[in-house]
């Protein structure tokens, strides 16, 4: 399995967390996401993104998603 670069595991959960705060997804939306991701990592190999499985599901469109990173940016940055 492919190492995960550092720190995508706090991505994750910050991207979630802004989601859900700006009423984008609802907490079962991201458990979903969240399941989906496990899943893909056990069956394939691959790890996709929460926001891109977000997209996938039309729950969130690129706009939002481009907002919600930016802030997560902005957070560990700041």
């Amino acid at each position: 399995m492919q190492d995960k670069p550092v720190g995508i595991e706090h991505y994750e959960k910050r991207f979630g967390l802004v989601a859900i705060k700006k009423e984008f997804i609802t907490e079962e939306d991201l458990i979903n996401a969240l399941s989906i991701q496990v899943r893909e990592d056990v069956e394939f190999g691959t790890h996709r993104q929460v926001g891109e499985i977000l997209l996938d599901l039309d729950i969130m469109n690129a706009n939002q998603i481009e907002e919600v990173v930016k802030e997560t940016i902005d957070c560990r940055s700041g």
